[in-house]
């Protein structure tokens, strides 16, 4: 590939600078759904395809998604859009969603678990996050890959996925509304993300065990936190960080970190960790997909 395409590929989108527009009915609202902080999920075999419990805890977090779906719908919302956001991208089974929703489905995807996210949403709602790959008490603690990365920064500061998907809502002036997950999950995003509202349905004993709420107790937190969210959603303000971001990715092997310091635009800050700076979050996230996706052999 040479150079030029990659900058290319790399370019942020436009920024609608326009205020949050409202649906026919209500403000629209969109939601992350990951899995690893779905009450009851403890163990790789609740969360892909080859899990002798994934089919079941599929129907689990469609269900957590559509108790913050109805809240959400309860408190005024109009059009929601759903970000399918774990593992493929393919889990939620979207014939039990409502009809009136949208669905954002498969990857890779240059905007990852926030594809579809833009100025015209008026808050946003995550569901079923877990905590970052520096916690040593979350429930499947890692930050966006498991198996690649050590940790990830933006202006110096170490973020979770909550905390770096807020970011990017925010760049568009979208706040966060509610986030749900284990008990470190929520702490981190709301350490970080300001007035956002929580849900916590388990509570971390170890990497792979916790005490959780059952399925019904959690789907009443989650919509009690997303009420309140929605209550407040003209009074919490977006998550911004300044731009331009200065983004840290920090590998748990070192040749990533030396191919990568190899692009223009990217430097090598130790044998593990290389840093970029990117124009706004858009070009952050996109710089992230890339590096987390990109490989010779990608087919079709």
């Amino acid at each position: 590939m040479r150079v030029s395409c990659v900058a290319i590929a790399l370019l942020a989108l436009p920024v609608n600078p326009a205020a949050a527009q409202t649906a026919a009915g209500g403000p629209r609202i969109f939601i992350s759904v990951d899995m690893e902080g779905i009450a009851g999920v403890v163990t790789g075999d609740q969360l892909s395809a080859q899990g002798f419990e994934y089919a079941r805890f599929r129907e689990l977090m469609t269900e957590e998604a559509n108790a913050a779906i109805a809240a959400a719908r309860a408190a005024g919302a109009g059009e929601i859009v759903v970000a399918d956001s774990h593992g493929s991208m393919q889990n939620l089974l979207v014939e039990r969603l409502p009809a009136d929703v949208q669905i954002v489905r498969g990857s890779p995807r240059p905007l990852g678990m926030m594809q579809g996210i833009d100025a015209s949403f008026a808050g946003v709602i995550f569901i079923g996050y877990h905590a970052g790959t520096t916690n040593p008490l979350g429930v499947r603690a890692h930050s966006f890959s498991s198996a690649t990365l050590a940790d990830l920064r933006l202006n110096g500061v170490s973020v979770t996925e909550g905390a770096w998907n807020a970011a990017l809502a925010g760049h568009f002036g979208v706040p966060v509304l509610a986030v749900s997950g284990d008990e470190a999950a929520v702490r981190e995003v709301s350490a970080l993300v300001a007035g956002v509202e929580t849900a916590t349905v388990k509570w971390p004993i170890g990497f792979h065990a916790a005490r959780t709420l059952t399925p019904q107790a959690a789907r009443d937190v989650i919509a009690a936190a997303v009420r309140r969210g929605m209550e407040r959603r003209t009074v919490i303000a977006p998550h911004r960080v300044k731009a331009p971001v200065e983004m840290e990715i920090r590998f748990k092997n070192y040749r990533p970190s030396e191919v990568l310091s190899w692009l223009p635009g990217v430097r090598r800050i130790d044998a593990h960790a290389v840093a970029f700076t990117a124009a706004d979050m858009v070009e952050a996230y996109r710089f992230l997909e890339f590096v987390l996706t990109y490989q010779p052999g990608l087919e079709p």
